[in-house]
C-alpha cells in the first residue's frame, strides 16, 4: 500500500466506523467534505484530493466494511463520470464495496463462532464449520482480487472488461458469504440489534445496483463471442501484461 492510500485509510476507517449505517447526508456530508473525500478524483489543480483509482478502491471498500449510510462513492464517481462510463465506475465502486462488506461479514462471523458454545465447545471447532468459513473467506478473496484487478485495470485506461468480471465475480461471491454468514449465526444474524444484517441487506442491495448477474455475464458473452474464439485466450492474458 502506498503512502497516500495509507493515509486515506488511517483518516477514513475511523471516521467511517463512527458514522456507519446511521450516517446522513444532512447532518454528516461535511464531516466527509472536509477530508475532501468527495473530490478524491478530481485533480489537484482543479481544487481536488488528486487520488487515483487505487485510492478510490482503498475508499470505496471503507465505505462498504462500515457500510456508510452516505453513498460517498456515488459522489466520487459523479465528479468524474462521462455519459455511460458512468455506470461502469459505479458498476465498480459496487464491486469495491461488496468486497469490503464481504471481509466485514466474514469477520464478524469467525468472531461469533469462537464465542458460541455448542455441546461444550466452541462452533469454531466444528469441522463442517470451519469448511463452511474456509469457502466464506475464498469468495471474500476473490471479491477484493476482482475488485483491485478492476481499479489497476482503470488506472490504465479502458477497463469495461474488467470491471464486467469484477462485478460479476463480486456478485456472485455475495450469494456463497452471506448464506454462510446467516447459517453460522443462525436466528440471530437477523435481529435488529445485531451487525450481521446491515451488511447482508447492503451486499444484496449492491448485487442488484449497476449490473445483476445476468447483466454482466451477458456484457462478458457477447464481447468474446465477438471477438472469436481464437482471440480468447490471447485477449486474456494481454490484460495482465
Amino acid at each position: 500500500m502506498s503512502d497516500t492510500r495509507r493515509m486515506l485509510a488511517e483518516m477514513a476507517d475511523p471516521l467511517f466506523a463512527e458514522l456507519g449505517p446511521g450516517a446522513n447526508e444532512d447532518r454528516d456530508l461535511s464531516r466527509l467534505e472536509a477530508l475532501g473525500l468527495p473530490l478524491l478524483l478530481v485533480s489537484e489543480d482543479e481544487g481536488g484530493f488528486g487520488g487515483g483509482w487505487l485510492d478510490a478502491l482503498t475508499v470505496f471498500r471503507l465505505a462498504g466494511y462500515h457500510t456508510l449510510g452516505i453513498d460517498l462513492p456515488a459522489l466520487i464517481v459523479a465528479r468524474v463520470a462521462e455519459g455511460d462510463r458512468f455506470d461502469a465506475l459505479m458498476a465498480f465502486a459496487r464491486t469495491a464495496q461488496i468486497a469490503g462488506a464481504l471481509d466485514a461479514a466474514l469477520a464478524l462471523s469467525v468472531g461469533y463462532v469462537n464465542e458460541r458454545q455448542q455441546f461444550g465447545r466452541a462452533l469454531g471447532k466444528f469441522q463442517a464449520v470451519q469448511q463452511s468459513l474456509a469457502r466464506f473467506a475464498c469468495e471474500a478473496a476473490a471479491a477484493n482480487c476482482a475488485a483491485m484487478g478492476a481499479a489497476q485495470a482503470l488506472g490504465r485506461g479502458s477497463a469495461e472488461f474488467e470491471i464486467a468480471a469484477a462485478k460479476l465475480r463480486a456478485n456472485r461471491a455475495v450469494e456463497i458469504g452471506t448464506t454462510v454468514a446467516h447459517q453460522v449465526h443462525g436466528a440471530i444474524g437477523f435481529t435488529q440489534e445485531y451487525a450481521l444484517h446491515q451488511l447482508t441487506r447492503r451486499l444484496w442491495q449492491w448485487r442488484s445496483e449497476y449490473g445483476n448477474d445476468a447483466f454482466w455475464s451477458r456484457r462478458l458473452g457477447k464481447a468474446v463471442i465477438a471477438r472469436g474464439a481464437d482471440s480468447f485466450w490471447p485477449d486474456l492474458t494481454a490484460r495482465t501484461d
